[in-house]
Parts: structure tokens; C-alpha cells; sequence
């Protein structure tokens, strides 16, 4: 792999804990990732699922870890269920984890081939009265498909319908929300590459080149500093298309006059950066374009602060979308008049901003977390405001990755923000 897994007694820590949570003579199951076919014998790259890293660091397919701290036999209160690495398939595939490999990384003592997988499962079982098992739960996400996990549940309420089967997810997910200090300085270290990213693009953009041009100057750099890729498709969006909150085609060529918003991140040790830059093509902001980043800027400098302990996201875009409506009016969009007459269900703001500010960052690019909960210190969420006007092509987005704490700490303060220090660097 291309980067050094956290310590194995920070995931040793990660299940101490969800086990103190847990009811008692329970059994903790949680599968890894599936492999999804791409053509052929293809698969698309592997992305392992978040929570079995959080608590062994296996990144590798067909992984199985079941937890059961009262298990009357030790070997089997921790037990890590990995792939055979038969000669054969090392040959096609490559190298995959030993026991001993997998044991060094996770920290757990019992490592069992998969062939032994049902048999050792079925016993553990016997020994259980409540199952906890994680499916995603996020109230913006249904899911349509029959994944890893959900074909896992069925199958285990089939086999075993008198247990009682558990939500591992309100344990897990206030945990994962709050990053212990090896995972900041991983975070960190994501952030660092997002940021030597942006500068080698920003050097490139040039009025004539196609987005997708400066996407490979981004992918480069992440490939050349040990980033495993982009955490997320990147968003290369110039002129009208700086207004699509979701543009991905990257594919345009960029004319002289042309805003380019930068939608982005490193994946480092399966940490993501979500950094968004918007810059001139042709190097010079227009006084319009220029009235619009400052208006946007200014909200980020106030809002940045704000991340504190006791804060929620509902809070951090209460003040927010206030903050828009003013520097809305500044800018001509809409008068004050417009605000008091307007439908209080459709603020006329929403017209020019249409996301919300924050989400929660960490193994995935929007982590664990809802909109309600508390700030905790330690947890990391994105601060990204923006304005669109698509009948003016100009689009700007600006965001970074912040620690909450007392003094939040921004994790792209190193990537360039002012309009000079951006012109500057689009000039060297």
C-alpha cells in the first residue's frame, strides 16, 4: 500500500470502546467492501467500507471482523476473517495480507482464513443472544441496492431468526465523528497534498486549455506525493458551468474572461481532503468577478470562527445564509424591499446559494454526522459558502477543513485564498 496504516492500538482503542457500549453476550459482525465488476474480469478500484477500517485498518477485499468481548473462549473475543493468499491468486492479483500481516496491522491476535469463516461464525453465534450489524444510515441516502452488509443481514436473520439483531450505527458514528490525534495529523497530512495540488494546477490554468488538463495536474500531484487519488470525482468547472453544484464532466475548454471553480481533495490513508478554489483563467479578476469572491471571502473569513464546541451545522448556516442575504444585496441581486416582500419558503437568497455550508469530513469526504448534533472538539467538518450567478457565468465557491475547537484550526490555511495571493500564483 502506499501509505503506513495508523496504529494498531488506535483500532484496538476504536473496539475496546464500541464494546463498553454494547449490550451484554453480543456479538459485533462487520463486513468489508464489495468488489464491484467493471467489464470483463475487471472490478472498479476497491474502496473499503469506512467503519471496518475505523475499527481493524484491513483495506482489502472479503474482510470480516466479529467482536465479542464475553466469548468464554479469549480466541474468539476478537476475530479477523481474511481472503487465502493462495499462490494462484497472488500471481493475478498480487500480494495480499498474511495472518501475520493482518495481525500486525489491526491488532488482533485471531486471524482465520475465510475458508473456516461459516463454521467458526456459526459457533460464536451459539454463544449470542443480540447481533449488531451496521447499515448506512443517513437521512439524505436510501439505499437501492442489495450491498455487502445488506445481503450479510439477510442471509444471518435467515439462519439465526431468534436473535435479537442490533443498529451498530448510533454507537459507531458518534465515535467516528470525533478524530483522535493520529487521525488529524492523517487529515492533515490529506490536506498538505490538496494543497500542493492546487498550486501545480493554478500554475496551468491558461484561457485555451481544457479542464480536463488541469484535472491531471491535480491527479498528478496527488499520485506524485503518495495520495491514493482524489477522495471524490473533482469538479474543473469554467464560465456558465461554475454555477452546476455537482459539475463533473471536466471537459470544456476555458475561455479568456472564464471564472474556473476547483472542487477537490487528496485521499491519504483513506482520509479525504475537500478543498474548493475559484480562480481567473486568464490570471486578473474583472471588478464584478472581484466584488463577488470578496463578498464570498468575507463570509468564509467570519464563518471559519465559528466552529467552535457547542455549534451545529443548523447554526453555522443560520448565520450563513443572514450573512448571504446581506452581501446579496451589495452585489445587486435583489433589494432590501425584495427580502420583506419575498415568500418566506423560497428566500430570495436561495436563488444564488443553494447548498447548505458544512458537513462532517473524515474517512469518507461526508462523514458521519447530522446536522443536529453538538460540535464536539476534534471533530472536522468543511466551511464552504458560495455564490452563483448564472445569468453573469460567475460562480464562486470557496471552502476548507476545519477542527473544531475553542481556537478552530483550518487545515488549508496554506492554500492561497486572497484575490493578490491567487493572481501571484497564477503568475509564477
Amino acid at each position: 500500500m502506499k501509505y503506513m496504516p495508523l496504529s494498531a492500538e488506535f483500532y484496538r482503542g476504536n473496539r475496546v470502546r464500541v464494546s463498553h457500549e454494547i449490550a451484554s453476550n453480543s456479538l459485533v459482525i462487520v463486513t468489508s467492501s464489495d468488489e464491484y465488476p467493471s467489464r470483463g474480469d475487471m472490478t472498479h478500484p476497491f474502496k473499503q467500507n469506512a467503519n471496518l477500517l475505523y475499527l481493524c485498518g484491513i483495506d482489502q477485499e472479503d474482510t470480516t471482523l466479529a467482536l465479542m468481548p464475553w466469548h468464554p473462549d479469549k480466541g474468539r473475543r476478537e476475530v479477523l476473517f481474511v481472503k487465502n493468499p493462495s499462490p494462484e491468486m497472488i500471481t493475478w492479483y498480487g500480494h495480499r495480507l498474511s495472518k501475520a500481516e493482518a495481525s500486525r496491522i489491526s491488532g488482533i491476535e485471531t486471524v482465520i482464513f475465510n475458508e473456516q469463516k461459516e463454521d467458526v461464525l456459526h459457533e460464536m453465534m451459539m454463544y449470542a443472544e443480540n447481533v449488531y450489524l451496521h447499515l448506512p444510515e443517513y437521512p439524505r441516502l436510501k439505499m437501492t441496492f442489495p450491498t455487502s452488509e445488506v445481503r450479510f443481514a439477510k442471509k444471518l436473520k435467515e439462519q439465526y431468526p431468534l436473535h435479537a439483531y442490533k443498529r451498530l450505527a448510533p454507537i459507531l458514528y458518534p465515535m467516528r465523528s470525533v478524530k483522535a490525534p493520529e487521525e488529524l495529523a492523517t487529515l492533515k497530512h490529506a490536506c498538505e497534498i490538496t494543497g500542493h495540488a492546487f498550486a501545480r494546477a493554478a500554475r496551468a490554468v491558461k484561457p485555451g486549455k481544457y479542464e480536463y488538463e488541469i484535472e491531471a495536474e491535480l491527479t498528478y500531484e496527488m499520485l506524485r506525493r503518495g495520495a491514493s487519488g482524489h477522495a471524490f470525482a473533482p469538479i474543473v468547472a469554467a464560465g456558465a458551468d461554475t454555477c452546476i453544484l455537482h459539475y463533473i464532466t471536466n471537459n470544456k475548454r476555458m475561455q479568456d474572461g472564464d471564472l474556473l471553480l476547483l472542487d477537490f481533495g487528496a485521499e491519504y490513508a483513506n482520509y479525504a481532503g475537500d478543498c474548493s478554489r475559484t480562480l481567473p483563467v486568464n490570471g486578473h479578476f474583472t471588478p464584478r468577478q472581484k466584488a463577488v469572491y470578496e463578498a464570498v471571502l468575507t463570509i468564509y473569513k467570519e464563518t471559519i470562527p465559528r466552529f467552535v464546541p457547542g455549534m451545529t451545522i443548523h447554526k453555522i448556516n443560520d448565520f450563513v445564509f443572514k450573512r448571504m442575504e446581506e452581501e446579496m444585496i451589495k452585489l445587486g441581486l435583489f433589494t432590501r424591499e425584495d427580502v420583506q416582500k419575498q415568500d418566506k419558503s423560497k428566500p430570495l437568497f436561495k436563488q444564488y446559494y443553494m447548498h447548505n455550508t458544512s458537513h462532517f469530513i473524515g474517512l469518507d469526504v461526508h462523514d458521519v454526522g447530522e446536522r443536529d448534533w453538538l460540535f464536539q472538539p476534534g471533530q472536522v467538518l468543511s466551511c464552504e459558502p458560495g455564490i452563483y450567478i448564472a445569468r453573469e457565468n460567475i460562480g464562486v465557491r470557496i471552502e476548507t477543513d476545519v477542527v473544531v475547537a475553542d481556537n478552530p484550526i483550518d487545515l488549508m490555511k496554506n492554500v492561497p485564498v486572497e484575490i493578490e495571493d491567487i493572481e501571484t500564483l497564477m503568475r509564477s
